[in-house]
């Protein structure tokens, strides 16, 4: 489900369950099991997700959302504390969209620093209003935080699926590239980001995301 390695100081988060990629209780402690792993390591200065072709992470397991309730609650406030430990990790993180990156998918990558998506005939966006859903507080802070201001109903509101090339000026995605290079050009830009003083770095990304760090952090009760 997921795969954790290095190429040297870059830690690199695989994540293929030969499905969808799917957010559930166990993709959410396996996440933050590699998480713990790159914290321990003084070696690892910046980190890397990736799906596989065709697939970044289509969001939360549908067969807990759907068919048990209080554990879909559970499920989605534990999705929340992984998306704000990496939203406030003071690593550089590089979301490498492979493929379909939809609903918690898409709140894992816009979680990251910096989001290079495959070219490809696939979505991208928040399509909660359309199966019904309303998004969790933190999606929002998310939303606020990445999307476009001008583009938010569209984007939040109304479902709007992007492709790639469409979800750059959204705001979802900052660039595109082959197939072939998106984990390799993530790879790339990653170990540039390891030449940047690391408290410099850390510090500064908490300077502009601090309000919506704590406004997640109040909505999902954790300090």
């Amino acid at each position: 489900m997921i795969d954790l390695h290095y190429h040297d100081n870059v830690a690199h988060i695989a994540l293929d369950d030969g499905k969808a990629n799917a957010v559930s209780f166990a993709f959410i402690d396996a996440f933050n099991e590699a998480l713990d792993q790159i914290d321990a390591n003084d070696d690892a200065k910046a980190i890397v997700i990736s799906g596989r072709d065709g697939m970044f992470s289509a969001g939360f397991d549908l067969k807990v959302m759907m068919n048990e309730p209080e554990r879909a609650m559970e499920m989605v406030a534990n999705g929340g504390k992984l998306f704000l430990r990496l939203f406030q990790h003071p690593l550089p993180t590089i979301a490498a969209m492979t493929g379909h990156s939809m609903a918690a998918g898409i709140l894992l990558a816009m979680s990251c620093d910096t989001r290079i998506a495959a070219e490809g005939n696939y979505k991208i966006g928040l399509n909660e209003t359309a199966i019904g859903m309303v998004l969790p507080h933190y999606g929002l802070e998310l939303a606020k935080a990445r999307i476009a201001p001008h583009r938010l109903t569209e984007a939040f509101v109304q479902a709007r699926l992007y492709s790639p090339e469409e979800a750059v000026p959204v705001g979802y995605v900052d660039r595109v590239t082959s197939p072939d290079k998106v984990v390799e050009e993530s790879l790339a830009l990653a170990a540039q980001a390891t030449a940047l003083p690391g408290a410099a770095y850390a510090g500064n990304k908490l300077l502009i995301r601090q309000p919506f760090i704590d406004a997640i952090a109040k909505s999902l009760g954790v300090s």
